[in-house]
């Protein structure tokens, strides 16, 4: 049988790694496919570097609507990255009947309700693994593995370098400005960094594990999201002495009223096993009703780890490529015509717990007058942990877990405490997620 056909748009990272594993790993992924799979064509703009990658057999050309317009390619690679020409191509694609491969997860986040259905309407597959957690197979867990679930809730540690940045962090007790200059020397974090530590990158892969988890459209723009930049290490050395590591999560939830889909930094206890996932590494636990917590681990990006999904997809649509396109799995998990309506919840609606450390002048009274600020609210008290002020200090540190309350009853009496004149500092505020 002929080998199916690819086309690459993109050959940097995670296009040569593909080209790379697959090549090398040929003969294993052909026994496993029912037939081989060769990358026919490579669109990149730097054509001389991507030809010394993919040697004289393939061709290499620099317009990336060659590859779509050649009727002998089956399946297009979306390696390119960003919401512009790549969703151009990526349409266009699916338009021509090619089924497509994508790592792109801002793109699918803000743009996929629109892809999806134009690929159900023409009958063609759009495969992303890829797209979340690099070599971690949580697509397909989600869509298939777990689909006897209902599943309650996800919970990720989805973005390597904040991961990495708030390990050193908690290892070596430098502050974020510090860890994060040696986060980009070592390569973990990109020369503009915004999406990683600003928690979008977290945010989009989320939007689409909840899609999937839940059986609702993509819909990044409903996602509360909060990065790590003014996390302090005081914080992370509190929340240590009270038996908890922060970790920046992308959580989504099924609550009463609607979907929870945040991403912020969380305490998360010392003793799941999430906790303890340091470095570059990526890790996402879900719990379903049936099978109870499963935890999903592995490196989040690079090359290879991220050419592994691209491959598992290629060979998934090659199994499927003659497949009646009613009998393929949902690009979404649920029947495009069994998608819920369920609304994402505004961050003021969720129900959760705190982590508040307040900077008070060190005098009597205090503590009284900001728990019964907590407790006029309905909001009990956890744990508290006081500083004891040094000799000449006239302030301390005062920390306060709280029980679980809804944001905005939170946020109301935050502003209260703030507005203590012994209150002398912006009060910190950290979500706590126990994950149990």
């Amino acid at each position: 049988m002929k080998a199916i056909q690819v086309g690459l748009l993109g050959i940097g990272t995670v296009g040569s790694g593909v080209f790379n594993v697959l090549s090398r790993n040929q003969e294993e992924i052909q026994r496993r496919a029912g037939r081989g799979i060769e990358i026919a064509m490579v669109a990149d703009l730097d054509t001389a570097r991507a030809q010394s990658i993919v040697g004289n057999r393939t061709k290499v050309v620099k317009d990336a609507r060659e590859v779509i317009a050649n009727p002998d390619i089956d399946i297009v690679v979306e390696l390119i990255g960003g919401y512009g020409i790549a969703r151009e191509l990526m349409m266009e694609a699916i338009a021509a009947g090619k089924h497509v491969v994508t790592a792109n997860k801002a793109l699918l986040a803000v743009h996929g309700t629109e892809i999806f259905a134009a690929a159900h309407k023409r009958g063609v597959m759009v495969a992303f693994e890829a797209a979340v957690a690099g070599g971690i197979p949580i697509i397909k867990a989600l869509r298939e593995g777990l689909t006897a679930n209902r599943i309650e809730w996800i919970a990720g540690i989805i973005n390597g370098t904040t991961n990495f940045i708030l390990s050193e962090m908690r290892d070596k007790g430098l502050d974020f400005d510090v860890v994060l200059k040696e986060a980009q020397r070592l390569g973990y974090a990109e020369a503009d960094p915004t999406f990683d530590i600003e928690g979008v990158d977290a945010a989009h892969k989320a939007t689409i594990m909840s899609a999937i988890a839940f059986g609702i459209p993509v819909q990044f723009d409903k996602a509360y999201v909060e990065g790590i930049t003014k996390l302090a290490t005081q914080d992370i050395r509190y929340a240590e002495q009270l038996g908890y590591r922060i970790k920046l999560l992308g959580i989504t939830k099924r609550a009463a009223r609607g979907i929870e889909l945040r991403v912020h930094p969380s305490l998360v206890p010392a003793k799941r096993l999430i906790a303890n996932v340091e470095g570059a590494m990526n890790a996402v636990v879900v719990q379903g009703d049936a099978v109870g917590t499963t935890l999903h681990y592995g490196k989040g990006a690079g090359s290879e780890p991220t050419a592994s999904a691209v491959i598992a997809d290629l060979v998934d649509i090659t199994r499927l490529h003659t497949a009646d396109a009613a009998h393929r799995v949902p690009h979404l998990a649920f029947q495009p015509d069994q998608m819920s309506s369920e609304p994402v919840l505004p961050m003021e609606e969720i129900v959760t717990s705190y982590y508040l450390r307040l900077r008070v002048a060190d005098q009597a009274g205090v503590l009284a007058q900001v728990t019964g600020l907590l407790a006029g609210a309905g909001i009990s008290v956890d744990a508290m942990l006081q500083r004891e002020a040094g000799e000449g200090e006239k302030q301390t540190d005062l920390i306060i877990l709280t029980h679980a309350v809804r944001e905005g009853t939170m946020n109301e009496v935050l502003a209260k405490m703030q507005g203590l004149p012994t209150v002398l500092a912006p009060i910190v505020r950290i979500r706590k997620e126990e994950l149990a």
